[in-house]
């Protein structure tokens, strides 16, 4: 029985295969025109502002305080 099984084994993921492989170039078949606008404020977005970069610093050192605090508990 275990020899019959792998012969067969093979021939369905070969089947299986061919058929992924149909559907996946199936999916290609239409062309579709997408236009992209990259206009509007010039390139400087939200991240190229100083401010959002000093209050990001701040939050992340005080996370990093806060968790490295936490870990050194004393017992009185």
């Amino acid at each position: 029985m275990e020899i019959i099984s792998k012969p067969l084994n093979r021939i369905i993921f070969v089947m299986m295969s061919l058929f992924v492989s149909v559907i996946t170039f199936a999916q290609d078949a239409k062309k579709v025109d997408v236009k992209i606008s990259t206009g509007g404020d010039g390139g400087n977005g939200f991240f190229a502002s100083p401010w959002v970069w000093v209050v990001g610093g701040a939050v992340f050192i005080l996370l990093l305080v806060a968790l490295l605090r936490g870990g050194s508990r004393k017992d009185a």
